[in-house]
């Protein structure tokens, strides 16, 4: 080797060692957590049931609780407000839900003025507006019952359906423009409510949602113009009966309609994909109420790790993993609540810190003017 050669090959061993620590930055933070190691951020009182979070402009973790079957059935639902440090500093009591029927907060979503919006499903499904300081509380907007699409073609305002259901939301996110998408558990669709509240009219619906738990979580990837859609049970006919997906839908022209779905990741049977976060990498943490797990998936939607990787790891946590249902990224964190959706057990009402070493991609916050 030269004298040239002699000099640049501790320069190549400079960038091996550089590519390493990088790789190991990846995968480990403070303290050295691995990637998707997780602890109890903080735990969640009654009415329990811990569903829908969303990290507010005063750095502040707010938490709705979601009384499905579990939890305290009779009192109103609540949004918990947390510290930084886990412990609540305020709580917003949900007013004028009809407490003789199921009830519940499903989805959470902030504006750019720091409003919340909160998701209502109850026999008055709506979208609240809360304002986290003054605790003031008015309808944005309200769901309707849409009737089943006929054989032919899908009809605007309809659902793609065998049987007739009642409107239920569950997850929202603010689009380009300030429009509101709000997924529908029970109707196999996605509402768009205008910027600024009013009257939602169906944005997609498609036979492929249908199932007892169909449309769920949801978010745009960077630049608004594809919308990600986790559907916790694809409709139970074929081989991949049980199984979920997550659907990414482009928005067409300059009006945003909604473009085909397509499935970029298809979950095992019965994994039950619940709410999720991307990162700023597009990677995608997924919580699987189904399985009680935490899924890392790639940008294009390859399954790249679980975590607990089996029940008897997820038994060695301080709170086991418990039907996970929305995920939040604060930091490098992605906070994900474990509300025990089908064992109702109250010891698993929990904020989960899991570590993901990489911070979240920004949400879309328009500052909107809700009408009065």
């Amino acid at each position: 080797m030269g004298a040239a050669g002699a000099r640049f090959k501790p320069v190549v061993a400079l960038v091996a060692l550089l590519a390493l620590t990088a790789s190991l930055a990846a995968t480990a933070g403070a303290g050295g957590r691995e990637r998707l190691d997780i602890k109890v951020f903080a735990r969640v009182p009654e009415p329990g049931q811990p569903e829908p979070i969303a990290i507010g402009p005063d750095r502040r973790i707010y938490v709705g609780t979601n009384q499905l079957l579990h939890g305290d059935r009779d009192a109103p639902s609540k949004v918990l407000a947390y510290s930084r440090r886990g412990r609540i500093v305020r709580t917003y009591v949900i007013k004028g839900q009809p407490l003789d029927s199921e009830h519940g907060i499903q989805g959470l979503a902030f504006d750019g003025r720091g409003r919340l919006y909160a998701l209502d499903r109850s026999d008055d499904p709506r979208v609240l507006v809360i304002n986290t300081k003054t605790g003031r509380q008015r309808t944005y907007a309200r769901f309707r019952d849409v009737p089943p699409c006929p054989p032919l073609g899908t009809g605007r305002d309809c659902s793609a359906t065998v049987s007739d259901r009642a409107a239920e939301p569950d997850y929202a996110a603010f689009g380009p423009g300030g429009a509101l998408y709000v997924s529908d558990i029970e109707q196999a669709l996605v509402w768009r409510v205008p910027r600024g509240g009013g009257r939602p009219s169906v944005w997609l619906t498609d036979s492929r949602f249908e199932s007892p738990f169909g449309p769920n979580g949801l978010q745009f990837r960077a630049g608004g113009r594809r919308l990600l859609l986790a559907v916790t049970g694809t409709r139970p006919d074929g081989a991949e009966a049980g199984a979920g997906a997550i659907f990414q839908i482009p928005l067409v022209g300059r009006r945003g309609r909604a473009g085909e779905p397509r499935a970029i990741w298809t979950s095992r049977p019965f994994d039950g994909p619940d709410g999720f976060a991307i990162a700023r990498s597009g990677r995608i943490y997924l919580a699987l109420a189904g399985a009680s797990q935490i899924a890392l998936l790639s940008a294009d939607g390859k399954e790249i790790d679980r975590a607990p990787a089996t029940p008897a790891e997820n038994q060695q946590q301080e709170i086991p993993v418990d039907s996970p249902g929305s995920v939040a990224f604060f930091g490098r964190r992605a906070l994900v609540t474990n509300h025990s959706a089908l064992a109702g057990n109250p010891d698993s009402w929990a904020i989960l810190d899991v570590w993901a070493g990489e911070r979240g991609l920004p949400l879309n916050k328009p500052v909107v003017r809700p009408r009065r």
